[in-house]
């Protein structure tokens, strides 16, 4: 039993749908810290990706992310509480699993605030590609004292298609399957871990965001705290490793809705609601809490 460690809730689903803002909003949540895509960093670099920021991470090079990169927190990678022994333990430890690699790095995250008088009850891991962390029987045999919890997190194919292509430049027809297939693929991974988990779409996040938190409070356990409504004022997170809104004091002071993709009219985006199981799915997966009128 390992009674010290907060409990863990990841948020899963395709990247670009909201999980750095809403880890950023947890975290304001005077018993919640997020940790940003934590296992992105913990899992062992593979020998091709020197320069990617698992590896860089581990690097003593002074010109490595270790000692360029800050944390949320406001410490470089190096200095902070929290990550700065765990980034000196990992290259020491990069054979031992995942889960115990978290495990280490919940109870260091837990030392950190005991000593600040602030105890956890959870800690968020938003690297929401990863689905090793899904694996229930791994973590309760390793860590049986965890509650491990999962948020899944999906935005309107629209919007979702919109901002992935503007980004990346893709096709806008390949976007949309992707957007089925994966989601589809994420949910019948979660059903199968037996973790318990709560749906969320990105537009009830950002269109009713105290309800919203509300909602994951209550699933939690937790009563809401005003704070999470306003994140980059109020997080007391520790994240090395998510999209760059962290940093950014505009877009991470409130939640607000990227509403963009309502100019667009290209015909994938036109279409995708009147497709054959499209319409019904978006509706499922983004809309089924009843937050937005």
């Amino acid at each position: 039993m390992c009674p010290l460690l907060p409990n863990l809730l990841l948020i899963r689903g395709l990247g670009h749908s909201g999980s750095t803002i809403l880890d950023l909003a947890l975290g304001a949540h005077p018993s919640i810290a997020g940790l940003g895509e934590a296992a992105r960093i913990l899992a062992r670099p593979a020998p091709a990706d020197g320069q990617r920021a698992p590896a860089q991470f581990r690097c003593e090079a002074k010109g490595s992310l270790r000692y360029t990169r800050r944390c949320s927190c406001g410490e470089l990678a190096v200095d902070c509480p929290v990550w700065g022994p765990v980034l000196d333990w990992l290259p020491g430890h990069d054979d031992c699993s995942l889960a115990r690699k978290m495990a280490h790095l919940l109870a260091c995250l837990e030392g950190h605030r005991q000593s600040r008088g602030a105890p956890l009850s959870w800690a968020v891991d938003s690297f929401q590609s990863d689905l090793t962390l899904l694996a229930n029987q791994q973590m309760a045999a390793e860590q049986e004292a965890w509650d491990i919890r999962a948020l899944f997190l999906v935005r309107d194919c629209r919007s979702w298609v919109h901002a992935t292509c503007r980004r990346s430049g893709r096709n806008q027809w390949r976007a949309l399957v992707r957007w089925i297939r994966e989601n589809q693929r994420i949910k019948a991974q979660l059903r199968r871990s037996g973790i318990p988990f709560l749906q969320l779409g990105y537009e009830e996040l950002a269109l009713a965001p105290e309800a919203a938190l509300r909602l994951i409070c209550t699933w939690l356990g937790l009563s809401f705290a005003p704070t999470m409504l306003a994140p980059g004022q109020h997080s007391s997170s520790h994240i090395l490793s998510c999209n760059r809104v962290r940093h950014d004091p505009e877009r991470s002071a409130h939640i607000h809705y990227d509403s963009s993709w309502l100019a667009n009219r290209s015909l994938p985006l036109l279409l995708a609601p009147l497709l054959p199981g499209v319409g019904h799915l978006n509706q499922q997966l983004v809309y089924s809490n009843g937050l937005l009128p």
